[in-house]
C-alpha cells in the first residue's frame, strides 16, 4: 500500500509539473512571396537606332528638318539604307547645309524617302532583287557585286540592323533621287549628239513623259561611226521624220532591267519594229550593238549604253 501511495503522489507532481510549464510557441507563417515586376523594354525604332548609334548625325538632322521623324518612328515596317556621317560627307562642300533649309525641305523629303522601302526586307531577300520601288515612288537598282551588295552607286557596309518597326542597311554613299531620261543624258556628258538629235526630232517632251521607256542610248562614239555627213544630214528639218523613225527604234515602252533583257530574244519598239536580241560570250547585243553599261535608273524609265546607233529595217 505504501508504494501504491507512493506511487500516486510522484504521478500527481508530474502533472503539475506539466501544467506549470510554457506552452510553445508556434512557428510564424510565412507569407506569399509576390513576384517581382517585370520591365518592359520600350520598342527599338529605327530612329532610336540611328539617335543612339552615334554614326548617323547627319542623317538624324535631316529626318529631324524633313519633318519625318515621327514616320519612321511608326509601325511600318520600313527598310532604311541609311547613309553615315562619312557618307553625307562625300556630297560636294555646302549641299548638306543647303538642304537642311526650310526653303529645301521638298527636295530634301524626296532624298531621304528615297533610301526607304515600303516592308521589312532583309538583306537576304535584297540580294535576290534587281530594282524596287522607293517611298518617293522612284525606283532603285540592287545588284551583288563580288559579294557586295550594291544599291544604286552605294555599297551595303553592314546589313540587317533590326528595329521594332523594320530593318537598316547602312551604305556609304547617299543615293541621290534620278532625273528623266532625257536630264540624265544631258547631265552625263557622253550622249551629246543623242540629245541634240533628239531635240531636232522633238522628242524631248515624250522622253520627259510619264513612260517608263527603256532607251538603248548610243553614245557619242556610237554616232561617230556613222558614215561622214549622216548625223548632220539627220539634222536638218526636211528629214525630222526618218530621225524620228531612227530613235524610236531605240525606245521600247515599259522599264526593262538588264536581267530581264537577256530572257528576251526580241522587242517591239516605239517605231514599231522589233529589235532583236541575244546574248553571246556573256555580252548582250541589240541587233548588232553592243550593250556595253546597263541599268541607268531614270525617274522615268531605264537607259542602257550602246556602241552603235540601231538602224530600222527598210
Amino acid at each position: 500500500m505504501k508504494h501504491i501511495k507512493f506511487f500516486s503522489i510522484l504521478v500527481t507532481i508530474s502533472i503539475l509539473i506539466a501544467a506549470c510549464a510554457p506552452v510553445a510557441t508556434p512557428a510564424p507563417t510565412q507569407s506569399p512571396t509576390m513576384p517581382e515586376p517585370t520591365a518592359v523594354e520600350a520598342p527599338v525604332t529605327i530612329v532610336d537606332i540611328a539617335v543612339n548609334d552615334g554614326r548617323f548625325t547627319t542623317l538624324v538632322a535631316a529626318l529631324q528638318a524633313a519633318g519625318l521623324v515621327e514616320t519612321l518612328q511608326g509601325a511600318g515596317p520600313f527598310t532604311v539604307f541609311a547613309p553615315t556621317d562619312e557618307a553625307f560627307a562625300k556630297l560636294p562642300a555646302g549641299t548638306v547645309e543647303d538642304l537642311l533649309k526650310p526653303e529645301n525641305k521638298d527636295k530634301l523629303v524626296q532624298i531621304l524617302t528615297y533610301h526607304v522601302l515600303s516592308g521589312k526586307v532583309m538583306a537576304a531577300d535584297a540580294a535576290q532583287l534587281t530594282s524596287a520601288e522607293t517611298v518617293a515612288t522612284l525606283p532603285l537598282t540592287i545588284k551583288n557585286d563580288m559579294g557586295k551588295v550594291m544599291i544604286n552607286n552605294a555599297t551595303v557596309v553592314l546589313a540587317d540592323v533590326t528595329a521594332s518597326n523594320g530593318v537598316i542597311h547602312v551604305i556609304d554613299t547617299v543615293l541621290l533621287p534620278p532625273s528623266d531620261i532625257v536630264d540624265t543624258a544631258v547631265a552625263d556628258g557622253r550622249f551629246t549628239t543623242l540629245v541634240a538629235a533628239v531635240q531636232a526630232a522633238g522628242l524631248v517632251d515624250t522622253l520627259k513623259g510619264t513612260g517608263p521607256f527603256t532607251v538603248f542610248a548610243p553614245t557619242d562614239d556610237a554616232f561617230a561611226k556613222l558614215a561622214a555627213g549622216t548625223v548632220e544630214t539627220l539634222l536638218l528639218p526636211e528629214n525630222k521624220d526618218q530621225l524620228v523613225s531612227i530613235l524610236t527604234y531605240h525606245v521600247v515602252a515599259g522599264s526593262v532591267m538588264a536581267a530581264d533583257v537577256v530572257k528576251l530574244t526580241s522587242a517591239d519598239t516605239l517605231n514599231t519594229q522589233s529589235v532583236t536580241i541575244k546574248v553571246e560570250d556573256g555580252k548582250v547585243y541589240i541587233n548588232d550593238a553592243q550593250v556595253i553599261i546597263t541599268d541607268i535608273l531614270t525617274s522615268n524609265g531605264v537607259i542602257h549604253v550602246i556602241d552603235q546607233v540601231i538602224l530600222p529595217p527598210q
